[in-house]
């Protein structure tokens, strides 16, 4: 059983904490879906402010992102690339932090409640295989802070996912 540990420091110990775990829970586990969900529950458990959190993956068939583990409530299934701020994350291949989503051109609004949201595209070796998003009730949740270590955080466990 994976122990959860307790997050309960400043920001920057709790995602220390968080990118340890995320390390030991991926080592050696190449099963993408498994640790997605892991990275989820563990993120989830690890931010406060936050009221989603999860992935979308990269469907080549149809050039869609398609709703992949998450905690939260549920959330849009598809997203186009290029559309709203998951798609423009993939679209892209750079990090979206949005300080208020309902200001941002074509914001897909999948929870109401959602006021701001970081975005982080998953690629590897040119690949795109999805992304990490998050949403948080509160205006500005996220700053440089949180993108640093989330950036740290997909890229350790991009480390254990092939392609």
């Amino acid at each position: 059983m994976i122990e959860i540990p307790k997050f309960n420091g400043t920001k920057e110990a709790n995602y220390q904490l968080c990118l340890k775990q995320v390390e030991a829970m991926t080592k050696d586990e190449p099963n993408l879906i498994a640790n997605l969900s892991n990275v989820s529950a563990l993120l989830n458990q690890a931010l406060t402010n936050i009221n989603w959190v999860g992935f979308y993956l990269y469907e080549e068939t149809s050039k869609q992102l398609v709703l992949g583990p998450f905690q939260g409530l549920p959330a849009c299934i598809r997203i186009p690339l290029g559309k709203g701020v998951c798609g423009t994350a993939a679209l892209s291949n750079a990090i979206q932090r949005i300080d208020d989503v309902h200001a941002f051109p074509g914001h897909i609004a999948c929870d109401a409640a959602s006021k701001s949201e970081i975005v982080l595209p998953l690629s590897k070796n040119g690949q795109l295989i999805g992304v990490l998003d998050i949403d948080s009730p509160h205006l500005a949740r996220f700053d440089e802070t949180d993108q640093l270590w989330l950036e740290k955080i997909v890229q350790a466990l991009l480390l254990e996912i092939s392609v």
